[in-house]
C-alpha cells in the first residue's frame, strides 16, 4: 500500500491537489493552544472555516471524518462536535454517525479537557444502511504513539469503516502528526496520504507501522 507524505500547509496543498473519487478524509484539526494571539471567539470561527474547507475538498461519494476533543477555557466549554456539524450543515453534508471514544475510564473526572473525544462522519452522497451500524461508544483509546496522538482503537474503527463500508481506496489525513492513522490505514489495505507542517513529526510518520493482530505500533 502507498504512503505519501507532504510537508506543507494543508489548505494550500488541498487547493493545488484536488482529491480524486475514492478518497475519504480524516481530520483532527489544531487546538486553540496552537494559535497564538487569537481570541477564543476568533478560534471558533477559524475552526469552523477549516472544517468547511476540508468537507468541500472531499469527493461527494466519499466521507469526511472529524476526530476532535472539546476544550474548556476560562469556564467556557467549546464543543468541537457542534462546530463541525455547523460547518457540515452550511455546506450540505449529512451526518452519518456521531461516536465518542473515552479518553479515561468512564466515571473519572477530568478538568482541562473532557473525558471523551468526538468522532463524526459526514458525506454529501454516501448513505449508511442501518444494518451496518456499529457501537457509538468506544470505551478505550488503545495504544498511542504520543500523548496528543490518536489511539489505535479509534483509528482502526475509522480505517475499517472507510475500507469496508464506504469502499474508498485512499485515506487522506490532514494534520497527520506522527502518522498513527496512516499506519493503521495501510494495515487495513488503504493507500494513505498525510499532510503535516512539522518536518520532525513527518519524519516519524514515514517510519511508523501498525499490526492489527496486536493492535500495536512499531517503527521501522
Amino acid at each position: 500500500m502507498k504512503r505519501e507524505l507532504y510537508c506543507d500547509d494543508v489548505f494550500e496543498w488541498l487547493k493545488q491537489n484536488p482529491l480524486e473519487n475514492g478518497t475519504s478524509v480524516v481530520a483532527s484539526m489544531p487546538d486553540f493552544s496552537e494559535f497564538s494571539n487569537t481570541t477564543l471567539d476568533e478560534y471558533k470561527e477559524i475552526f469552523t472555516e477549516m472544517a468547511e474547507k476540508i468537507l468541500l475538498a472531499t469527493p461527494i461519494n466519499d466521507v469526511t471524518i472529524f476526530y476532535q476533543s472539546d476544550i474548556k477555557v476560562d469556564g467556557r466549554w467549546i464543543d468541537k462536535g457542534f462546530l463541525v456539524q455547523k460547518a457540515a450543515e452550511a455546506k450540505g453534508h449529512s451526518l452519518l454517525w456521531h461516536k465518542m471514544i473515552c479518553r479515561v475510564p468512564p466515571g473519572m473526572t477530568t478538568f482541562g479537557r473532557p473525558s471523551y473525544t468526538h468522532i463524526l462522519a459526514f458525506s454529501q452522497n454516501f448513505t449508511l444502511d442501518p444494518k451496518d451500524s456499529t457501537a457509538d461508544i468506544l470505551p478505550q483509546m488503545g495504544e498511542k504513539l504520543w500523548e496528543r496522538g490518536m489511539g489505535a482503537k479509534g483509528a482502526m474503527m475509522m480505517a475499517k469503516f472507510i475500507k469496508e463500508k464506504v469502499g474508498s481506496h485512499t485515506l487522506v489525513n490532514p494534520f497527520c502528526g506522527m502518522g498513527s492513522l496512516l499506519a493503521v490505514g495501510n494495515a487495513y489495505g488503504l493507500n494513505v496520504l498525510g499532510i503535516e507542517r512539522s518536518p520532525k513529526r513527518l519524519k516519524n510518520a514515514e517510519l511508523v507501522k501498525f499490526t492489527i493482530e496486536t493492535e500495536s505500533f512499531s517503527r521501522q
